[in-house]
């Protein structure tokens, strides 16, 4: 240094009297400084052998457990437009409750009186099936008629026919005789010349031998005649079998034609009939759909239309109802690499939003002011978030969840996992490593035998 002023700075006299001076003095020693730091030194170590139990945090929302517990939007079946509000926001509604009416505005629905006319239709096209059904039974008992009389006519040509027969026979017989008594006279005849021309027979004799074979020639011809007649009837008799057999066919026939043209009309009639039936129900029941009603015991929590006058369109959302009685749950989402770790009746420690907690994550006996959980369900498909929805009901073995805790609320979840040291679990943290998996039930981690003992 220049020493340009006369004033000298190691004289004693005149910094030991200044404060600074004397509290540097009693500055602490340097080797106690060491053997404080050898003591935390320690003390962390100590620290980092300390049983941790490892955890999946989440951010998660409180819902109901079961779907229809949740709150929903009730829709509007049909089109229409919005005539009379019967319920407010806010307001308990029971289950069959009126929330509001609406009226038609499809044309083809306009009609007033569109339920009545449907079943006035629906009753005459009933009636005509009625009517088909008895034409087709008339038709039957006609078949019936004609073919029983068929068969009697045909039994009775038939008898003809055999009489017929036996006709022929006869006249066949008949005429056998006639030609043999024809023989007779016309050889007695020429016996008879022979003997006049000997002169043994008078010409009396002669002539009325001559007149018995003329008699005899005529009653040949006639049995012949006669022959030929019965051989006629027999054909007459064929025929007549046959046209009764064609005769009845045709009348068969053609009432059976009349039968399956009326049985086509009547199953017609039937498909009009459904078709009436479908009608007459959907506009009966669409009609109980101008009333809009609650579909269980809640709350009417928002009304997305509003206004009188106001249309909306089929499957628009009206308003939304919450369940009065439901079961509280939480709904937390892990990412893809915390997924296998977790399993159904896994433990969870809970955090709700406004319920002021003291946590230590890795030390969940100390914490207080979270409340326990169970996992009873996971999603096997991932989110549009990119995580995979469990679902934790309360555990039934701790303290139960408070009553003043509403659905939608906010919560932070803290799934239990395995127990590590600390420093096990700074390693694993600044690797990026996924926490250890484990089996509920087995408490040392450790595989077991057959028997069931850890090994």
């Amino acid at each position: 240094m220049l020493n340009i002023s006369n004033n000298t700075l190691t004289n004693k006299n005149g910094i030991e009297h200044l404060k600074s001076f004397k509290l540097l003095e009693k500055r602490i020693h340097k080797r106690n400084l060491i053997k404080t730091l050898y003591i935390l030194g320690g003390i962390f170590l100590v620290i980092l052998f300390l049983p941790w139990t490892q955890n999946i945090r989440s951010v998660a929302s409180v819902t109901a457990l079961k779907p229809g517990q949740r709150p929903q939007a009730i829709h509007s079946i049909i089109a229409g437009r919005i005539e009379k509000w019967f319920v407010q926001e806010g307001q308990f509604v029971k289950k069959g409750d009126t929330i509001l009416f609406i009226s038609e505005t499809k044309e083809e629905y306009l009609n007033p009186d569109l339920v009545e006319n449907t079943e006035q239709q629906l009753k005459s096209k009933e009636f005509a099936v009625k009517s088909y059904m008895e034409k087709v039974k008339a038709n039957d008992n006609q078949i019936d008629a004609m073919i029983t009389v068929r068969k009697l006519k045909f039994e009775q040509a038939q008898n003809k026919l055999i009489q017929a027969n036996l006709k022929v026979q006869s006249d066949s017989v008949e005429l056998a005789a006639t030609q043999l008594n024809f023989k007779v006279a016309k050889e007695q005849l020429k016996r008879m010349e022979q003997l006049h021309a000997e002169g043994l027979k008078s010409l009396t004799d002669l002539e009325a031998r001559r007149l018995k074979l003329q008699e005899t020639q005529s009653k040949l011809i006639a049995q012949e005649n006669k022959y030929i007649t019965s051989k006629n009837e027999v054909i007459n008799a064929k025929i007549e079998l046959q046209s009764i057999y064609s005769d009845y066919m045709d009348k068969i026939s053609k009432a059976e034609s009349e039968k399956y043209a009326t049985l086509s009309n009547m199953y017609d009639a039937e498909a009009v009939v459904s078709k009436l039936q479908n009608q007459f129900v959907s506009y009966n029941i669409r009609s109980g759909m101008y009333y809009i009603l609650a579909p269980q015991d809640g709350y009417i929590t928002q009304a997305i239309q509003s206004g009188l006058g106001q249309t909306i369109k089929e499957g628009a959302e009206i308003v939304t109802i919450m369940p009065s009685d439901y079961e509280l749950a939480v709904e937390m989402y892990v990412y893809p690499m915390d997924m296998p770790l977790l399993e159904r009746k896994q433990k969870v420690r809970i955090m709700f939003d406004g319920w002021p907690a003291i946590v230590f994550s890795g030390w969940p006996g100390v914490s207080t002011g979270t409340y326990g959980g169970e996992i009873v369900a996971i999603d096997n498909f991932i989110s549009k978030n990119g995580k995979y929805r469990v679902l934790v009901a309360p555990d039934k073995t701790t303290t139960a969840w408070p009553n003043e805790i509403k659905l939608g609320a906010g919560a932070k979840t803290f799934t239990l996992l395995k127990e590590v040291p600390i420093w096990y679990e700074l390693w694993r943290q600044i690797n990026g490593f996924p926490a250890d998996y484990y089996k509920t039930g087995n408490t040392n981690n450790q595989p077991k035998s057959e028997d069931g003992k850890t090994k």
